[in-house]
C-alpha cells in the first residue's frame, strides 16, 4: 500500500513560484507513474501533469504547460511540482497520485490528502 504526503503549499503572490513535494512510502516508488492534480473550490478535480517511472517523460495540461515542471527523485521516493508564473487561477488544493501503469484509462489508485496553494493578486 502506497502512502503519499504532499507538502510545500502556501500563499504566494501572482507571478511568483512555489515548489510542491510529494513523499511516498509503502511501495517501490520507481514502479509507479506519478501525477499531480488540483481542485479549486467549487470545481471538479483536474489533471495537472504526470511523469513516467524513469522521470524522462512528462505530460502536462495545456493550462500549465510551459509554467509547471514535474520531476522525480527515485532515490528519495519523491516527486516534485515546480510552479512558475503563478496566477490566481492556479489557486487550488494540489494532490499527488500514483498508478502502476501509464495507460490513460488505468485509474490512479493512490492519492495524497492534498496541499493548499493560494495565489494572491
Amino acid at each position: 500500500q502506497v502512502q503519499l504526503v504532499e507538502s510545500g503549499g502556501g500563499l504566494v503572490q501572482a507571478g511568483g513560484s512555489l515548489r510542491l513535494s510529494c513523499s511516498t512510502s509503502g511501495g517501490t516508488f520507481s514502479n509507479y507513474f506519478m501525477g499531480w492534480f488540483r481542485q479549486a473550490q467549487g470545481k471538479e478535480r483536474e489533471f495537472v501533469g504526470k511523469i513516467n517511472k524513469g522521470g524522462d517523460t512528462t505530460d502536462y495540461a495545456d493550462s500549465v504547460k510551459d509554467r509547471f515542471i514535474i520531476s522525480r527523485d527515485n532515490t528519495k521516493n519523491t516527486v516534485y511540482l515546480q510552479m512558475n508564473s503563478l496566477n490566481p487561477e492556479d489557486t487550488a488544493v494540489y494532490y499527488c497520485a500514483a498508478k502502476a501503469y501509464g495507460v490513460n484509462t488505468y485509474p490512479w489508485g493512490y492519492w495524497g490528502k492534498g496541499t493548499q496553494v493560494t495565489v494572491s493578486t
